[in-house]
């Protein structure tokens, strides 16, 4: 149990003490909300220049898809080695390192634009925001403990919180640098600048929050993150699986193709565009997830589909006529249901495993998501060598919907077949 409990529960300072220490945690909470999502934000912040990079470069799509896919390797090897030990060795010394981790991937970016540097910066990038998803989440959790003097209470604020931070800092990154590219000089630096000096700050104001979690005497010995699929319930998790990257696919397109899309089949050139449509699919993505945080995970899963399909209709319909307005609302549609639909997947694979082995569990569920965020991509990337963007377009709406709609409808009937919904919060 987090010392945050403990300390709060403790009569040995009187109420001044008492208040001090929860404003020290509410401080630290919102350091570290804020932080969360710009160390997030910035591992989207090049979306909007790939264009950049590639007219700069002369890329082929094919490698521009790749100099995005490459950041989900560092998120897969960080998440391994070290996406859990903060509960080892305490919040902030995995939470710290991991925002100056993405300080040197700036710093890369800014001094090694070339193709190499590009690939190295992505890797580290990825590595940052491995380490920081499962830490950053539980360190918010822990801090929302202290802040309210140690009371249970609900989690949801904390929760709600953390799900914006994730999924809506990602949206926030490509606002910022597309805006900045548009109407600010040395669009291929300066949003790397901003970024470092943010997070550099951020990583201060953390490390004088306070630590929340218990070193465990002795220390563990140190392992890798395990990997499990449990035997009992294969066809649910794999189908939760699937669902999830098809979900994170969708998400992918975002972040890599369709700045490209919106500038070479849509004609719009329009930095901030490309930054705004790739915000408000994250977004929307967030605040679905926010609006139905209360309901039932098979109510979830059945709704994300609704609203993920008609999305993907409008983003292939915008391209075909062309139509940045019908392409927006499909990316808004798009990303809410594809949002919902990752968070039913999520909590079902999660609803599988027994307490003892969740985390094993939860790590191969996120192994398949985060090949779902690359592999397609790059699919895309290559199949526009070949045939025209809104036929892949087209081809990948498809099949990306017949794959939520069946594989949520899986999961739907196996969770209704066993009874293992998680109870409500």
């Amino acid at each position: 149990m987090s010392s945050v409990i403990t300390a709060g529960r403790e009569q040995d300072g009187g109420h001044p003490a008492q208040a001090r220490r929860r404003r020290h945690h509410s401080f630290g909470f919102w350091a570290a909300t804020v932080a969360f999502l710009l160390n997030m934000g910035f591992s989207a912040v090049p979306t909007p220049l790939y264009v950049l990079y590639q007219q700069r470069d002369h890329f082929s799509t094919i490698m521009l898809t790749v100099v995005y896919a490459v950041y989900a390797v560092g998120v897969i090897v960080s998440l391994f080695f070290g996406g859990h030990v903060s509960d080892w060795v305490g919040r902030k010394n995995v939470f710290v390192p991991a925002l100056l981790v993405n300080v040197v991937s700036a710093l890369i970016f800014l001094f090694e634009p070339s193709l190499p540097g590009l690939l190295v910066a992505r890797v580290i990038s990825g590595i940052s925001v491995g380490l920081t998803t499962a830490t950053a989440t539980a360190y918010l959790a822990e801090l929302h403990l202290g802040a309210s003097g140690g009371d249970e209470g609900s989690p949801r604020r904390a929760q709600v919180v953390a799900t914006a931070a994730n999924l809506g800092g990602i949206g926030v990154g490509p606002l910022i640098s597309g805006v900045l590219a548009q109407y600010a000089p040395q669009p291929l630096r300066l949003p790397y600048i901003l970024f470092a000096v943010v997070l550099t700050v951020l990583a201060v104001l953390v490390a004088v929050s306070p630590e929340t979690a218990d070193r465990p005497v002795p220390a563990p010995r140190y392992r890798p993150q395990r990997v499990a699929v449990p035997g009992h319930a294969r066809r649910t998790f794999f189908a939760a699986i699937a669902a999830g990257m098809a979900a994170f696919a969708v998400f992918g397109v975002f972040n890599s193709l369709a700045p490209s899309f919106l500038a070479g089949t849509m004609h719009q050139d329009s930095h901030a565009v490309a930054g705004a449509v790739a915000f408000a699919a994250f977004a929307a993505g967030a605040l679905a997830q926010i609006a139905m945080s209360r309901a039932g995970l098979q109510r979830t899963l059945r709704v994300g589909p609704l609203i993920l399909v008609p999305g993907l209709a409008l983003l292939a319909g915008g391209m075909w006529l062309p139509s940045l307005t019908m392409f927006l609302i499909g990316g808004v549609l798009s990303g809410a249901g594809g949002g919902l639909a990752f968070r039913g997947a999520l909590s079902a694979a999660g609803s599988t495993a027994p307490p003892e082995s969740r985390a094993e569990v939860l790590a191969g569920f996120f192994l398949g998501a985060y090949i779902g965020l690359s592999v397609p991509v790059v699919a895309l990337g290559i199949a526009t060598q070949y045939v025209s963007a809104r036929t892949v377009m087209l081809v990948f709406v498809v099949i990306a919907a017949i794959a939520v709609v069946l594989c949520t409808r899986v999961v739907v009937a196996e969770l209704a077949r066993t009874g293992r919904e998680p109870a409500k919060r």
